[in-house]
């Protein structure tokens, strides 16, 4: 293995363990030497990947958004219907919060909690452009095609994250009575009938 491969797969593996640590005991409590320790490695040899945790904390966010975007981009690629793309988009959500919900918890608690340090270098949605652009790519075909009502990308764009976002939200909190795939049939229904033309 060179050099270069050795060094992504710690980087990656330094963002796994960060991103678990924040998404379960916050940004403020999890310190470079937790993350250091989870790994085994040492404190300096971690900043040689990271130069601070804030940086850290950016590179995560930009990472959860890269892979949620990448699968909205692949249910984007399918020639399914805009009521079939909703209900594959709601199913791609919550699977990622029942299978990976540390992406998820870290996106709810920690980027949308703690915004002063995504300030320098994360504003607006810089730092969740992968998972952004996605979205407005769903919503211009669709709307292009006539299936989709055209209005405000945010107006829409709230909509959709509030449905998936909430019931995550409770999902984590453990309010919902059932397993969140229950809910994705009326939660898709939902959605398009908000968003149809």
């Amino acid at each position: 293995m060179k050099i270069a491969e050795k060094k992504a797969l710690k980087r990656e593996s330094i963002i796994q363990a960060a991103l678990q640590l924040f998404a379960t005991n916050g940004f403020h409590r999890t310190t470079i030497p937790d993350i250091a320790i989870k790994l085994q490695m040492s404190v300096g040899n971690l900043y040689n990947y990271f130069s601070s945790k804030d940086i850290l904390a950016q590179e995560i966010i930009r990472y959860t958004s890269e892979v949620l975007g990448e699968k909205i981009r692949e249910v984007n690629d399918t020639d399914a219907s805009a009521q079939e793309k909703i209900k594959q988009i709601v199913t791609v959500y919550f699977t990622m919060a029942k299978e990976k919900p540390e992406m998820i918890e870290y996106f709810l608690r920690v980027y949308l909690s703690n915004r002063e340090v995504f300030s320098d270098g994360c504003e607006g949605m810089v730092c969740v452009s992968g998972f952004i652009t996605e979205i407005m790519v769903f919503f211009d075909e669709n709307v292009s095609s006539g299936e989709l009502r055209n209005q405000d990308f945010f107006s829409a764009f709230g909509l959709f994250m509030g449905y998936l976002g909430g019931m995550v939200f409770l999902k984590g909190e453990e309010v919902l009575p059932k397993e969140i795939e229950y809910y994705i049939e009326d939660i898709s229904r939902n959605i398009y009938n908000a968003l149809k033309a």
